[in-house]
């Protein structure tokens, strides 16, 4: 994947790059981010490889107790690797968190890191550098979850359940002049319960934002060729499918073509009588060219809803024994991200959303 920084940095962003980052060569089976550490730099990885794993937890006897099954130590589970020209520990740019998982070498590599503190500050202070290295970075989650979906499954991912995170993210980033633009730019449409927004394996030529109602996500059991998928009659029979995620208010669908990834092999379909604002993939993308400020906005929440769902495939992959051996439920460690800024930009998210609302009825 070293296309993909090398495609959407500048010179002047690899130069500022490496004028604040420093190199390191590191030996293989060495730890560059430990679970549960906090980071304190972006890394680029330039030569060699890297592996992420999932450990499980031993901090009491239930855990050690698994431990002595497997040999006397809780290996790490391998869930993705990461190739020359990769970033590791995008994450913290995006938002603060502790990582859920380990990433050490398997071969010799060179790394070059960051610090956090002067990335965050160029990225507060360069709207241009920001909208580059949050596209890049969308558009490696992007590559990255395809990667770990394919590997493990549809099941992993956790969209299931209503998604407390991803209006508040979509809302508390964009400015109210962004969302001003959406209302402009789109259009709103009442679909009908049973209606195929987006059919899979078909090109997207829209970002829906789901305003009122419920969208699900519909899949084949079956594997099938995708050209033939296109090409067969439209008529799907929902018997078939499996849905593995559902969509509410403020969710957005659609954001595929903006992060160069393949067409969504799933279909999306309105679970009941939906509304959604609709902008064209075109009108969109000219923004996108000429307001860089919206543009590093928008790339920003793409790499923040990426990395979320990456966080939701690994809460589930870890999921089962990790929480069994802690005693804790998924809704415990919810619980514990109710922080104050969290519920400050869940507010703040409620009332851009709300205000959206009243701007499409005025309209």
């Amino acid at each position: 994947m070293t296309e993909v920084l090398l495609k959407e940095l500048s010179n002047q962003d690899i130069d500022w790059l490496l004028a604040a980052g420093y190199q390191s060569d590191l030996e293989a089976n060495t730890v560059l981010i430990q679970q549960g550490q906090p980071l304190e730099a972006f890394h680029i990885l330039l030569e060699g490889t890297l592996s992420v794993t999932l450990t499980q937890a031993d901090q009491n006897p239930l855990g050690r107790a698994f431990a002595a099954l497997e040999g006397g130590k809780l290996t790490g589970r391998e869930i993705a690797r990461i190739a020359e020209g990769e970033i590791v520990g995008e994450v913290p740019f995006l938002e603060a968190y502790i990582p859920a998982t380990t990433t050490q070498t398997i071969t010799r590599s060179r790394i070059l890191s960051i610090p956090r503190s002067r990335l965050l500050q160029k990225l507060e202070q360069d709207p241009s550098f920001a909208a580059h290295l949050y596209r890049a970075s969308a558009v490696l989650l992007a590559k990255r979850l395809e990667q770990m979906m394919s590997h493990f499954g549809r099941s992993t991912v956790v969209l299931s359940q209503p998604q407390l995170r991803e209006a508040l993210i979509v809302f508390a980033e964009l400015h109210d002049s962004d969302i001003d633009w959406l209302i402009a730019a789109g259009r709103v449409h009442q679909i009908a319960a049973g209606t195929i927004l987006i059919r899979r394996n078909r090109p997207i030529e829209a970002l829906h934002v789901l305003l009122d109602g419920a969208i699900a996500l519909t899949t084949s059991e079956e594997e099938n060729n995708p050209l033939a998928t296109v090409f067969s009659n439209l008529e799907e029979n929902p018997a078939i499918e499996k849905e593995f995620a559902r969509l509410s208010r403020g969710d957005i669908v659609g954001e595929t073509p903006f992060v160069e990834a393949q067409c969504l092999t799933v279909n999306v379909r309105a679970v009941r009588e939906s509304q959604i604002l609709s902008i064209p993939q075109w009108r969109l993308s000219a923004k996108l060219l000429h307001d860089i400020g919206f543009a590093a906005r928008f790339y920003r929440v793409l790499a923040m809803l990426l990395a979320d769902k990456q966080q939701a495939i690994v809460s589930r992959l870890g999921y089962g024994r990790l929480s069994y051996s802690q005693g804790e439920s998924l809704d415990a460690n919810y619980a514990n991200e109710l922080s104050s800024h969290f519920l400050t930009q869940m507010a703040l998210a409620g009332a851009r959303f709300e205000w959206m609302l009243k701007r499409v009825r005025i309209n």
